[in-house]
């Protein structure tokens, strides 16, 4: 392309005020944002994924969100080829382009590719969900502690799609995803990006994620659940097994207390965000700041865009 388009990224921890700092900004310069989320992307899943209000989206308008069903796949790949069409178009319209989220996968799919893979062996990711069956999601978990601990490292225990993803790379190719991931460079693919990192002190972070549970729980989270898995969408569904749904659906089927329920959610949302710090603080390309210095915001985006 001849011409860059020119991207501003508001990334940073779950609870940190990306959406209302976002939309400060973005709404006087008439821009649109899109969704880097990767549970925001499904129908039905509100209050739980923290998804912008119609009152926030009416005020600035947003894509990639409400866009595939909780049974439906989605991936990096998908939402890189999505957010590329959006961003064609809403450049063709001179219109500034803001993207929005805490999915850093799904940033650096967009801003620096995706790696090529050969292994993608139904074989052995078929043989490897065999094991989780038989096994438990443990047991492969510690497998690829041995294996990668580098990638390990940045995956949940209960993330059962990356850990099975990061082993069939490994037994089809080889060699650990982490490598590929480091011989691949995630070199730039075209735009030119202002990144704002958005952070708090991580005492005030906490304490406003176990706020945020509270009000989720307050809110309505409890039947937004129960209305998912009377639509028939079984608790064993990726999209189900996200931090707050597999927390509540494992009240609503027995298996956890209420209590013990509420206190996993606000820790293991904890630890997220803890992880999320850690993956955008690798890359020196993100300008931190806090959330409420709106002013310092908007003069570097002027700045970025004129």
């Amino acid at each position: 392309m001849s011409e860059k388009q020119a991207l501003i990224i508001i990334s940073g921890p779950t609870g940190v005020g990306k959406t209302d700092a976002a939309i400060t900004a973005a709404e006087p310069l008439g821009a649109e944002i899109v969704s880097a989320d990767a549970m925001q992307v499904y129908r039905h899943m509100d209050i739980g994924t923290a998804k912008p209000t119609q009152e926030q989206q009416q005020r600035v308008r947003h894509h990639l969100i409400d866009v595939v069903d909780p049974d439906e796949p989605f991936s990096a790949a998908l939402f890189k080829e999505m957010a590329e069409a959006r961003i064609r178009d809403l450049h063709k319209r001179g219109c500034p382009i803001f993207v929005v989220g805490g999915t850093g996968l799904y940033i650096k799919a967009l801003t620096r590719g995706l790696f090529p893979v050969e292994g993608q062996d139904g074989t052995i990711r078929e043989k490897l969900r065999g094991e989780v069956e038989t096994s438990g999601l443990e047991a492969l978990y510690q497998r690829l502690r041995m294996v990668d601990p580098e990638a390990a490292q940045r995956v949940h225990p209960n993330d059962t799609y990356r850990i099975i993803r990061a082993l069939e790379v490994h037994q089809a190719t080889g060699q650990p995803i982490s490598r590929h991931h480091r011989n691949h460079g995630f070199q730039d693919v075209g735009y030119r990006i202002l990144f704002i990192g958005l952070t708090l002190d991580r005492t005030i972070l906490y304490d406003r994620i176990n706020e945020r549970v509270d009000l989720m729980l307050a809110s309505g989270f409890l039947e937004e659940v129960r209305g998912l898995l009377h639509q028939g969408y079984p608790s064993t569904l990726k999209s189900m097994r996200s931090i707050g749904y597999r927390h509540v659906a494992d009240y609503l089927e027995g298996r956890v207390a209420w209590d013990e329920t509420v206190s996993l959610f606000k820790r293991d949302t904890r630890h997220y965000a803890k992880r999320q710090l850690t993956w955008f603080k690798a890359d020196p390309d993100v300008e931190w700041m806090e959330p409420g210095r709106v002013d310092e915001m908007r003069g570097k985006i002027d700045s970025f865009l004129s």
